[in-house]
């Protein structure tokens, strides 16, 4: 679920969808095997910028929480000042890191993060909050205004998902599926113009690529990206309901 580099070739038409048991064949050989933040309830402070006309991302901070079956569930638009620290400590877990490419001092987290917070909106970073206690961190973003729309037929308003689980006692029980099905109904509910939510798990990370699957969402294809090979997934709005 890591980043996307800026990327060269796109794959071919969307339409290319692998059976579950071809993807598992495909992955076969692949790797990769919450903790509270002081801060105030939620609905206490002010969770980003106020809606603006042309927002590209239809004012993720204001989203509201939703119940999901491992709890209430909320994406807090990330502020540097309040969650440098936890969201740095994510970063060098070696889990992690071993994908998002991000770990170091704190420095390298804050680049990271900053480059959204300074950009046209066109990627929110969000820490995903589970019963009001951090425990992940999520990337929103338009897919079509990426890099990665050179690599697969893009649609207007496509919307991107980045996410990383923090807690270890989080993984490997089904939490990640449960909020990336969550996450993205809430891009649909609140995006009306997006048609489907996209992600570019590297290939080799099959647990993440479950995840995804269990959490509603499709295999499209394999993509080629400078720093990965990646599997295409997409939650279409027009299938929602049936995945």
């Amino acid at each position: 679920m890591s980043p996307t580099r800026p990327p060269a070739d796109p794959p071919g038409d969307d339409t290319l969808d692998l059976r579950l048991d071809e993807l598992v064949t495909l992955l076969e050989g692949g790797h990769l095997d919450a903790e509270p933040l002081d801060a105030e309830p939620l609905g206490t402070e002010p969770l980003g910028a106020d809606p603006l006309d042309g927002d590209l991302l239809d004012s993720v901070a204001s989203w509201n929480p939703v119940h999901t079956a491992a709890g209430v569930f909320q994406l807090v638009p990330v502020r540097l000042d309040r969650d440098l620290g936890l969201v740095a400590r994510w970063m060098n877990d070696p889990a992690v890191a071993a994908f998002w490419e991000l770990a170091g001092p704190e420095t390298v987290t804050a680049e990271h993060i900053r480059t959204q917070l300074d950009g046209d909106g066109r990627s929110v970073p969000c820490l995903g909050v589970l019963d009001a206690t951090p425990m992940s961190y999520f990337e929103i973003y338009r897919a079509d205004l990426d890099p990665l729309a050179r690599h697969y037929p893009a649609r207007p308003h496509d919307t991107g998902i980045h996410l990383l689980i923090g807690g270890v006692t989080d993984r490997g029980r089904g939490v990640g599926s449960t909020l990336l099905r969550a996450v993205a109904d809430l891009v649909l509910d609140h995006r009306p113009r997006c048609t489907r939510v996209v992600a570019e798990p590297d290939i080799r990370n099959t647990p993440s690529v479950s995840a995804f699957l269990s959490g509603g969402f499709r295999f499209a294809a394999e993509v080629d990206l400078p720093d990965k090979r990646a599997a295409l997934m997409m939650r279409d709005r027009a299938l929602r309901h049936a995945l």
